[in-house]
Order: C-alpha cells, then sequence, then structure tokens
C-alpha cells in the first residue's frame, strides 16, 4: 500500500477522510491545531466542507446538527476546548446520536502548557459532562494508529449510535512516521432509521435529549446503561511479551511506546516483564486484563501514566478484589516518563 510521511494529527484527518466523514468543524488550538489546518486543505479538496467555528462550543453543537441529518461528522481539539464541548458532547449521548472527537491532550489544569499529558482521561473515559452517559473512547500508540482508530472510532460510533473520541497527546499529534495508507474507504451507512433529513420517510424521526417525565428519563438511562455493556464485544487491548512476565507494565498512548521500549531493554538483561496495552479505554478490556494480572503467580503490575493515577485508579477498579500488588510511575505537568527511568523502576523491582 502507499505510504505518507505525516504527523498524528494529519493522519487523523487522512482517517476520517477515509472513513467517509461527510464535514468537519472545529477551532485551533495547539497541540492540535494541525487537524483543522489539514482538514481546512483536504476537505475542500474532496468536496466536503470544512468551517472554522468561532468556538469550541460552536463546533460541536454543529457536530450534533449534522449527525442529527445522519452525517458522519467530526471536531478536535486539545484540554480548555474539549471542556467547552462537554455540554454537547453530553446531548449527543442523550440524543444518542453519532460523531467523533479528537483530543490531543495537553499539561493542565487551566491553561497548563502545550506539553504532552494523559490528564484527560476522566474526562474522556467517565462521560465528563453533565449526566450518566460514557463516550467510546480509543487511545492511538503511533500515527499508524492515529489515522487507523479515527476510522474505528466512526464505525463504532455509528455502530451504538453514541460519541467517539480519540484521545492521544502532544507527542504523537506532533511527531511523524510513515503511515500506510488505508486499503478502502468505509462505506456510506445507512441512517434513514433515525435520522432527520429532507424525505418523506425520515420526517417522523424525532431527535432531542429533553424527556421531562421522571420515569421516562430513568427507562432511557437504563437503555443507555444496556448499551454501554453491550460495547464490551469491540474492547481491544494489545498484549507485549507477557508469558513468562512476572512484571506487567500497564499503558496506553505514548506511555505504552516508552513502556515497550522498556520491556525490550530489561529483557535483554535477562529481566521478566512484559506489557499490557489497552487500545479502548471505554469500553476498558477489564477481562482481558485480570486473566493478564492472573496469568502467573506473583505477578505485580506497574502503571505507566502522564496524570495523577487516572489511569491507574481504573486499573484498580478492573482488578478489585484480586490480589495483584498495583504500582505507579508517572510524570505531569508536559514531562514525560523517560526510558529511562522505566527501566530504573522495573529493574529496582525484579533486579
Amino acid at each position: 500500500m502507499p505510504t505518507k510521511l505525516v504527523k498524528g494529527n494529519e493522519a487523523v484527518v487522512i482517517g476520517a477522510l477515509y472513513a467517509g466523514c461527510d464535514a468537519y468543524f472545529g477551532y485551533p488550538i495547539t497541540p492540535a491545531s494541525e487537524i483543522a489546518q489539514a482538514a481546512a486543505v483536504w476537505f475542500p479538496a474532496v468536496g466536503r466542507p470544512f468551517l472554522q467555528a468561532e468556538c469550541e462550543t460552536a463546533s460541536i453543537n454543529m457536530v450534533y446538527g449534522a449527525a442529527a441529518a445522519g452525517k458522519k461528522a467530526m471536531t478536535g481539539s486539545s484540554g480548555p476546548g474539549i471542556s467547552l464541548m462537554q455540554e454537547g458532547i453530553s446531548y449527543m449521548a442523550g440524543a444518542q446520536l453519532p460523531g467523533v472527537i479528537v483530543n490531543i491532550m495537553r499539561a493542565g489544569p487551566g491553561l497548563g502548557n502545550i506539553g504532552p499529558e494523559q490528564s484527560d482521561y476522566n474526562q474522556a473515559v467517565k462521560g465528563g459532562g453533565h449526566g450518566s452517559y460514557h463516550n467510546i473512547v480509543l487511545a492511538p500508540g503511533s500515527v499508524q494508529e492515529m489515522c487507523d482508530l479515527t476510522m474505528r472510532a466512526f464505525e463504532l460510533s455509528f455502530k451504538y449510535r453514541n460519541p467517539a473520541m480519540v484521545i492521544s497527546d502532544a507527542v504523537l499529534g506532533q511527531m511523524m512516521e510513515p503511515l500506510e495508507l488505508p486499503a478502502r474507504e468505509i462505506p456510506p451507512v445507512d441512517t434513514r432509521a433515525w435520522a432527520v433529513q429532507a424525505t418523506a420517510d425520515t420526517r417522523r424521526n424525532f431527535i432531542t435529549s429533553i424527556i421531562l417525565d421522571p420515569d421516562e428519563l430513568e427507562a432511557h438511562n437504563r437503555n443507555l446503561v444496556e448499551k454501554y455493556a453491550s460495547m464490551q464485544v469491540d474492547a481491544a487491548w494489545e498484549l507485549y511479551r507477557d508469558d513468562d512476565a512476572d512484571l506487567l507494565l500497564v499503558a496506553y498512548g505514548i506511555c505504552s511506546r516508552i513502556a515497550r521500549t522498556a520491556v525490550d531493554l530489561c529483557r535483554e538483561r535477562g529481566l521478566k516483564v512484559g506489557l499490557f496495552r489497552p487500545i479502548s479505554l471505554f469500553p476498558f478490556p477489564g477481562a482481558a486484563l485480570r486473566h493478564a494480572a492472573a496469568a502467573k503467580a506473583g505477578r505485580r503490575l506497574l502503571v505507566v501514566e502522564l496524570s495523577t493515577g487516572q489511569f491507574r485508579d481504573d486499573v484498580l477498579l478492573q482488578l478489585a478484589g484480586a490480589r495483584v500488588q498495583v504500582e505507579l510511575l508517572n510524570r505531569m505537568g508536559g514531562n514525560l516518563v523517560s526510558v529511562e527511568e522505566a527501566v530504573q523502576a522495573i529493574t529496582s523491582r525484579l533486579g
């Protein structure tokens, strides 16, 4: 297949176009600005609209409107911008509308800085906005996956009629790697059963997130809970050199790249260490994690992340009741966990 040297942010746009995305609405923010920049060039080039909204609140509501018409739409931003989108994302979840939101995470809280962090984990995985809802959340670990998982986000979003988020960070968004272009485009989805379009058979469709009767709203929420549970069949993960590992690193995104290199270096020193990488953060591959943690007696886990332990807390939640020691190696503020730090942490536990 043809390859192209691109930034991770650009790979997102390529993936969206191959997914059949009909429109891009967004507002630029570092370190995600290249998403809007590339979309501004490539969407009009293939006859699809790009619109720079006046703010992030407007852009997510434009995605809502396009989704209500049955169109594939997306937006992208970073921490503060994603925060402004939370109301609209909650509305989309309540109205059961598909759409893709990309978050190239930066350091926070507040304006923070433009360095990489993973501190938007809870915001993405736990819903973030008001009400009881979940986003589908996918976490790429390479420029290739920035493309591939954006395509996958569209597939899952329309399969479940639910917002899907692709969460990455300032490193993966800005780094350049060869991208193998997708073999095919995703075909259009028939949305006439629920979308509101200018046709006689869709005029009776009704899309809203306001349900004033308490019993009806409770029933609606219970239906959503069942839908979220059904998503578990699409949980995705990767195991690396785990067969005989005494210590299993658990990491996603850029931290999984660092952890993988540390695993290889420690294996050269005779240390038995492996890696568990969740690719979907919601649905979380909990059963696979529990199986991996229990696959060898006395196996310990070391979570590697760029936040205060938000991801580690979910690992602990998934392992509730299991007698597994879980520790944390983390950095914040735009600092990366270095390969050397990871190797030292592994050596101190197994050396």
